[in-house]
């Protein structure tokens, strides 16, 4: 039986990935920070008793070796980060003690404890931030713009360094956004899902957004966790992009998804002013509010998942408008009190 160990695991990733390990005979150990709480993805998916919980905190590297000897696992999959880009523009420095020197220590203890350990690092698409090429492969130059893709992309290339230095079996998965109904309500498209549903059962009036403009190569998460542990069953380690190739705005996606929900929405006025309003009523259900911009963002970000297809047999399967309405339908059966589809 393969051990895998799974840092951040009561995250949408971390979740997914142990279920999809646990089904294929994997031992799963998942890790955070003690104290931490909030098991509600795991029970959900109806896992909870099979992960069996430890205790590690990416800031203390003594933690992180006793961690390590204690699992000896066969591969680890690195989730624990400060993954909210907006966020990191006001902690910086704590943004890059955990995305940056936190997977230095981790792959440094990797290295001491069990070298022949399969790595995989959660990468971003936000490294690509504002270069040109519209959509991005595995040569295109990046181009960071927030602390948190600078954070991502330190850790990035230190994972390239300890496979071509050290020798360490590690591999980056460059994440385009993927979305589910396991995503924390801290994400754009998981606030919208989840307000959407408030709206519809007359429990919230309205949500406010940021740049309806951004556009985004969105997939479904649940699929992504099996490209993530097809790269480490590879016979030589290296860095896959993992995206639909499709793009799409934010304010496609909210209109998608109130769709979905039964609701029809028409947009109104131009700049901050603009409103998404429901045709039927009238009513102002989405406004816009410059609290959620980001002091610089990227404007456009699409991945050429064709090297994962080519070696990995991974593609990208579920469409833009079901994975908003698989989300939509999540949030209407916890309001109703039904069980969640996932």
């Amino acid at each position: 039986m393969k051990k895998a160990l799974i840092t951040g695991y009561r995250g949408q990733d971390g979740a997914y990935l142990s279920r999809l390990l646990l089904e294929k005979g994997y031992d799963v150990y998942g890790a955070d920070r003690a104290g931490d709480a909030g098991l509600w993805r795991l029970k959900e998916l109806g896992i909870e008793r099979q992960v069996k919980e430890i205790d590690l905190d990416l800031l203390e590297p003594t933690n992180i070796t006793d961690a390590l000897e204690k699992v000896r696992p066969d591969e680890i999959y690195n989730f624990a980060a400060q993954s909210f880009v907006l966020v990191s523009f006001a902690q910086p420095v704590l943004t890059a003690e955990i995305n940056a020197v936190g997977v230095a220590r981790l792959l440094e203890s990797v290295r001491k404890t069990c070298p022949k350990a399969r790595f995989f690092q959660a990468s971003t698409a936000e490294l690509f931030g504002s270069t040109g090429s519209a959509q991005k492969n595995e040569t295109t130059d990046f181009h960071p713009r927030s602390p948190y893709a600078v954070s991502k992309l330190y850790a990035h290339w230190l994972t390239v360094n300890y496979r071509q230095a050290q020798g360490l079996y590690a591999c980056n998965g460059i994440l385009f956004n993927h979305e589910s109904p396991l995503r924390g309500e801290e994400f754009v498209t998981r606030k919208i899902t989840t307000a959407i549903a408030r709206i519809k059962k007359g429990l919230q009036d309205k949500v406010a957004v940021g740049n309806l403009d951004a556009l985004r190569d969105w997939g479904y998460a649940k699929e992504y966790v099996e490209g993530m542990w097809l790269t480490l069953q590879q016979p030589k380690a290296d860095d896959y992009i993992l995206a639909t190739g499709e793009v799409h705005t934010v304010r496609e996606f909210i209109r998608t998804a109130f769709a979905a929900a039964g609701i029809k929405l028409e947009w109104r006025g131009k700049g901050l002013a603009e409103k998404g309003v429901d045709v039927k009523t009238g009513k102002v259900r989405v406004e816009i509010s410059k609290e959620f911009y980001r002091p610089a963002d990227v404007k456009e970000l699409v991945g050429d998942a064709s090297k994962a297809l080519k070696v990995l047999g991974w593609q990208a399967k579920t469409k833009f408008s079901d994975l908003a309405a698989l989300m939509m339908d999540a949030e209407l059966r916890r309001l109703e009190g039904k069980k969640v589809k996932l």
